[in-house]
């Protein structure tokens, strides 16, 4: 759980044709996200090491065949590996994982960003701004943060040092056990928060906007960033699948592992939904046109006119911030591990090296928000070029070459042995990643490009 649930997903729901970009989200998760993820957890537990070197691995080891010869002095036969004579083409895969670890760095740079008006926020309500509070007094909040560069800058740099800290230090011990008690405490109170949402009176439209589809609205656009969104969500192609496989056990089922975590991701994207459209509507808020502002304008609406909304904004803030510092982990750990076993220096060193770099690409995005707001490439400032480039290209194509590596490249028997799935669900498996899957993604990128 973490921004791509609570911050992206309502903000691309407006932005997509609501109900529309719901339905194929879902359809999305189930038939092309969670076959890459098992594969994607697969080749992490396999390989146990960097994403790069795993790939590197499995590429090899697939790429090898037995040979049978006589043992003149035992007078037996024996078996020995052999690699095929282009095996070196096999290892080419591993830019699979190159382009994951870079993906998960350029989304990190602005995430941090998103993640300081988290941080932003937690003061804001507990000094009581939301206190009774109308949409233009919202708007007005958000648009004084995010027109300050030098307050960006602030958030964003505390940000990135805490994430690198923690790194740098290890994720056990303090933060591990914080996680186990606060991510749920979050889960519980998103469910008092759609409740809530209940009892407004844009309830009624929210929820059809959000599960009646206009099938009208569904065009290439919309079902690209279904993709791209259930990819950014479940944080596929980005390598920070690869290295929680290498670190799970050999007795837990990745089958039911990748199940359980997309079923509920997924479930708390709906609940954030769920609780945003009914203020959305309530406050008369055009939907398509609220941004990536969306929660930060119309949460605050709703903790300033209910009882307890100073402590329950300020818990709700500071909850979605240790939501947003887990996932920052996850999102720069590729790089780090890369660095760690590919150069043998220190996690400190490599920490240092890959917060600076993040640091620096993310005063793009702060400034694109205000002082470059006006500059455009391909019609887009850096933030939406940021954000379009890796969801919807680089973490697709990501999980497209995924799927043809582990469907195509990686031994059957190996993916076999280590899914440990039935005959019949290993088959219907192979034919989501090996057809299913890769043809959606080809076909949608083909259709955007010619359109």
């Amino acid at each position: 759980m973490g921004l791509g649930n609570i911050w992206k997903f309502p903000w691309m729901v407006s932005e997509s044709g609501g109900g529309a970009f719901v339905l194929l989200y879902i359809i999305s998760v189930i038939l092309i996200a969670l076959p890459i993820m098992i594969a994607e957890v697969f080749i992490g537990r396999h390989g146990k090491q960097n994403p790069v070197a795993s790939i590197k691995y499995l590429s090899n080891e697939s790429s090898s065949f037995d040979v049978k010869e006589i043992d003149s002095d035992l007078k037996r036969v024996k078996t020995k590996k052999q690699k095929y004579s282009n095996s070196d083409d096999y290892t080419n895969w591993q830019l699979v994982g190159w382009g994951g670890i870079i993906a998960g760095i350029l989304i990190l740079s602005f995430y941090s960003v998103i993640a300081g008006w988290t941080m932003s926020y937690i003061l804001k309500a507990g000094s009581g701004a939301f206190n009774l509070i109308g949409l233009v007094e919202s708007k007005k909040i958000f648009s004084d943060l995010i027109s300050d560069p030098e307050k960006l800058l602030a958030w964003h740099t505390i940000f990135i040092f805490l994430t690198c800290y923690i790194v740098a230090q290890g994720v056990k011990g303090g933060l591990e056990k914080a996680v186990k008690f606060l991510i749920p405490g979050l889960f519980i109170l998103l469910i008092g928060l759609a409740l809530y949402s209940t009892t407004l009176s844009g309830f009624n439209d929210g929820i059809k906007y959000m599960f009646i589809p206009e099938l009208s609205k569904i065009d290439s656009g919309v079902v690209l960033s279904a993709i791209g969104m259930a990819f950014f969500s479940l944080s596929l192609g980005m390598g920070s699948l690869m290295i929680y496989g290498s670190y799970l056990s050999d007795d837990s089922s990745i089958g039911e592992v990748t199940a359980l975590v997309a079923f509920a991701d997924t479930f708390v994207a709906i609940l954030a939904g769920i609780i945003i459209f009914p203020i959305v509507f309530t406050y008369n808020l055009d939907p398509s046109t609220a941004g990536p502002g969306l929660i930060f304008e119309t949460l605050p609406i709703a903790f300033g006119a209910m009882p307890g909304g100073v402590i329950i904004a300020t818990l709700f803030f500071i909850l979605l911030f240790f939501a947003a510092i887990t996932s920052s982990i996850s999102l720069i750990e590729p790089a780090i591990s890369f660095l760690i076993e590919k150069f043998s220096i220190s996690r400190a060193d490599a920490t240092l090296k890959m917060g600076i770099l993040t640091w620096l690409i993310g005063i793009g995005t702060i400034l694109s928000f205000n002082l470059i707001s006006d500059y455009k490439i391909l019609g887009m400032n850096f933030f939406d070029l940021l954000d379009g480039l890796t969801s919807k290209v680089m973490l697709p194509l990501g999980g497209l070459l995924m799927a043809i590596f582990t469907g195509y490249i990686v031994k059957r028997s190996i993916v076999k042995d280590e899914l440990r799935f039935g005959t019949v669900k290993f088959n219907f498996w192979m034919i989501l990643i090996r057809y299913i899957a890769p043809i959606a993604v080809t076909l949608i990128f083909a259709h955007g490009l010619l359109a």
